[in-house]
């Protein structure tokens, strides 16, 4: 299993950003996801992060919306998220899984942070899991050995963001903008500034996420922050694709791009 220390390690050597993509499981199909993840990983991704499909997505803009419920509509469940898991992480990709709290609670946590480690998943990314009640799920995922990245926010104060970074070990989220996800025409100007604030609490990477379209806005990002994270631009790809060897192809060059972007 590739772990996030040592993405972020190599990374670092490299004298780059990494760059994180997001695909949920079960779209375009069950297959097709696991080709266009792999896909990503070939083009340049050095994390993938894999969406856990539900039925309300709080977070997520109409792009991913449109995906997830897709994915719904083609049956996919926790089990087929593990296999995508396991695909994906045999690229030798570091793979997370991003969830919202009420699938894993359901499941059970203890069960999915084992079930998901066995997959040879890093680790999860849980957007509506707040630290006040994130104590069984941090203990869970460190008997497990993975990995927990929670999300700061432009509006979150010094005090919230210490608290967050301290539930944080594979990396902390840094949305770059208060709202749902999607590609922007342009990054939200308060992400470097809440990346700085992020930093005074914690040594753990950060990374920035929603808005993230293009190498352009990849090598923006990248000037600043450790990590790129991009979803809604490679889901748009596969959307907007006639077929499913035309969208591989459109999501391997955004890849691409933006693999070029965060070395810029």
């Amino acid at each position: 299993m590739t772990t996030l220390q040592t993405v972020f390690e190599k990374a670092r050597a490299e004298k780059r950003a990494a760059l994180v993509g997001y695909l949920p499981a079960g779209f375009p199909s069950a297959r097709g996801a696991i080709a266009a993840a792999t896909t990503m990983v070939e083009g340049g991704c050095d994390v993938i992060e894999i969406g856990l499909p539900y039925s309300d997505p709080l977070m997520d803009g109409p792009t991913i919306q449109d995906a997830v419920h897709r994915a719904l509509v083609n049956g996919t469940r926790i089990a087929d998220v593990l296999r995508t898991v396991e695909a994906v992480a045999a690229t030798g990709a570091a793979t997370l899984v991003m969830t919202y709290w009420n699938p894993v609670d359901r499941y059970g946590a203890e069960r999915f942070a084992r079930d998901l480690a066995a997959a040879g998943g890093a680790g999860t990314i849980t957007p509506d899991l707040t630290p006040e009640e994130a104590g069984p799920w941090l203990e869970a995922s460190a008997a497990a050995g993975i990995d927990t990245v929670f999300l700061v926010a432009p509006s979150s104060t010094d005090a919230r963001i210490e608290k967050v970074v301290r539930c944080c070990t594979g990396f902390v989220y840094a949305a770059s903008l208060m709202g749902v996800t999607g590609a922007r025409e342009t990054v939200s100007a308060a992400a470097e500034g809440l990346v700085k604030r992020t930093r005074e609490h914690t040594t753990l990477p950060v990374c920035v996420g929603l808005g993230v379209s293009n190498g352009a806005q990849a090598a923006e990002v990248a000037a600043y922050a450790d990590g790129v994270i991009v979803g809604s631009a490679f889901i748009r790809r596969l959307l907007d694709a006639p077929d499913e060897a035309s969208g591989l192809a459109a999501v391997r060059a955004l890849a691409e791009e933006l693999a070029a972007g965060v070395r810029a």
